[in-house]
């Protein structure tokens, strides 16, 4: 579950979702052609984010992601490189925890003369010359004014396919749903470079790849998505999906797996996620929690959510690096979109 404002507002340049697939259940996944490109579905996105800790104990989160939105369905396609098939987005934000600091920006790229794109060939997804290369260990590299990241990340588990028969469900009706997969914990090191200082690094990233042609309805305003990485070697994911009149949707739902990389999908009843303490930005005036409790009964999960920067809001949204207190332990990352106002996709 991922989301932007630039991203959405090229929504409004886009044909009529009707000529693009749609997920469905029974969906053929193969590898590495799933790791990249998928224009018979409008929308697109890969993420990366992580836990780091470099040598000295200073602490850093990370978020790279790449946003591909159709415009004209492939069919329609132009002969010219420059005309505007799909628009390409991207997001760098580094988190120094320690120095509490929140670093971000966002490029906007088009497809044609290879400024932007996702290509199983050169094995890469890029914009501009920021980029993650590789099919299962990957190289992530991306520069910006007073910060940027040079990782390298390995699975340290299987890939994981989440919903049910190949589908994650958002909401009422066939379609309303992405194909979704993740690595839930990927080894990383390398640098990050912040005010003009160099630091190695090591710890734990994610990464989320969905594509889809619509999701959400019109009833549904937002989300709140955890990844969390436990202690004790197991990963949890779980969206809690908010509704109009301030119920959670039940389409909610999540993924458990477990310390030999073994996934088990978990329905809305199976979990609660309860908000707590809240941070106003001081930009968008959203109140966003920034406390949270995660309880699933079922597998004995106990967890506490906290963060020790609350600022890291992006353009509409928030999302940054969090960690895991109480019962269970560990790392992670939380977004939060529909506080800053209603998120509308897929309509």
């Amino acid at each position: 579950m991922k989301i932007s404002g630039i991203f959405l507002s090229a929504a409004l340049l886009a044909s009529d979702i009707a000529t693009y697939q749609t997920a469905l259940p029974g969906y053929r996944y193969q590898f590495p052609r799933d790791h990249f490109s998928h224009p018979a579905f409008q929308t697109e996105w890969w993420y990366y984010t992580g836990n780091l800790r470099a040598s000295d104990g200073h602490r850093f989160g990370f978020e790279l992601t790449f946003f591909r939105h159709a415009v004209q369905p492939p069919a329609t396609a132009s002969t010219s490189v420059w005309d505007v098939q799909d628009v390409w987005l991207a997001h760098l934000a580094l988190s120094d925890v320690d120095g509490n600091r929140f670093y971000h920006t966002e490029r906007l790229n088009r497809t044609g003369a290879g400024l932007a794109g996702a290509d199983q060939t050169q094995e890469r997804v890029w914009n501009g010359n920021w980029e993650a290369r590789g099919s299962a260990d990957r190289q992530l590299r991306a520069v910006a004014d007073g910060f940027g990241l040079a990782l390298s990340v390995h699975p340290s588990k299987p890939l994981v396919i989440h919903g049910i028969s190949g589908v994650s469900q958002k909401a009422e009706g066939p379609g309303r749903a992405s194909h979704y997969i993740s690595y839930t914990r990927l080894a990383a090191s390398g640098t990050v470079n912040v005010a003009g200082k160099q630091y190695s690094v090591e710890g734990s990233a994610w990464m989320d790849h969905e594509f889809f042609t619509h999701q959400l309805s019109a009833g549904q305003t937002g989300w709140d998505w955890f990844s969390l990485q436990f202690d004790n070697g197991n990963e949890l994911m779980l969206f809690r999906l908010r509704r109009k009149d301030g119920s959670v949707d039940p389409y909610s739902a999540g993924t458990f797996v477990d310390r030999q990389g073994r996934s088990r999908h978990l329905s809305r009843d199976e979990f609660t996620i309860t908000p707590g303490k809240t941070w106003i930005s001081p930009e968008s005036h959203a109140r966003y929690p920034v406390e949270w409790s995660v309880v699933v009964p079922g597998l004995g999960i106990d967890a506490r959510i906290t963060t020790r920067l609350p600022q890291q809001e992006l353009s509409n949204y928030w999302e940054g690096a969090i960690q895991v207190t109480g019962k269970d332990t560990g790392v992670g990352y939380l977004e939060m979109t529909g506080y800053a106002g209603p998120v509308q996709m897929g309509e």
